[in-house]
């Protein structure tokens, strides 16, 4: 698997002021989904204005990039240590020419370094199993969904309904479901007639 040193930060439940680290990460075959810390980040291919990334398991997103040699990872808004994993501590000095950390700006952490868990993979490939979804689905009205695209992407919120970790982001998702079901109930009712 192919790796580099990235900045990641999440912005679920924050402004930009997230928890954020420097750190490992690998990549899937298609380079689509970023594997760090025992979590799976696919890309939100820019249907997201503050984040790039989501969770798969959890729905949460983040902002990763390549790191900044000028150490302004962080949005100018934003606050906070950024926790730098430990075991790539001299690769990550090496590329700004420092010999030591700034005091008070970085945190050394451990993260967790096993591939990706089994029950990731069963996820990502469950998710991506229906070979006719495409994330711009999401994005669409509606009436302008096929009966199939409907029913497919009712499944996927439920997916994420499930798996939010924040009321707000669970409610917004619920609405939008019900917002879908009522318009396959109708479209289906419609059939009957």
């Amino acid at each position: 698997m192919k790796t580099a040193i990235r900045y990641i930060e999440l912005k679920t439940g924050y402004s930009d002021n997230g928890p954020a680290w420097i750190g490992l990460v690998s990549f899937s075959k298609s380079g689509k989904t970023i594997y760090f810390d025992d979590k799976a980040l696919q890309s939100l291919k820019g249907s997201a204005h503050y984040a790039n990334y989501f969770d798969l398991e959890s729905g949460e997103e983040y902002w990763i990039s390549g790191v900044k040699k000028n150490m302004t990872d962080r949005h100018w808004a934003g606050g906070g240590k950024i926790q730098v994993e430990r075991r790539i501590l001299k690769e990550y000095l090496q590329l700004l020419d420092l010999a030591e950390l700034p005091r008070g700006q970085f945190e050394l952490v451990d993260v967790k370094i096993e591939k990706a868990a089994p029950r990731i993979y069963d996820l990502e490939n469950e998710i991506g199993d229906t070979k006719e979804f495409d994330d711009s689905l999401f994005f669409k009205q509606a009436q302008d969904l096929s009966l199939e695209e409907l029913a497919i992407v009712i499944e996927r919120l439920i997916l994420s309904e499930q798996s939010a970790s924040f009321n707000k982001r669970r409610r917004a998702i619920k609405q939008k479901r019900h917002l879908l079901e009522e318009e396959l109930e109708n479209r289906n009712r419609t059939l009957k007639l």
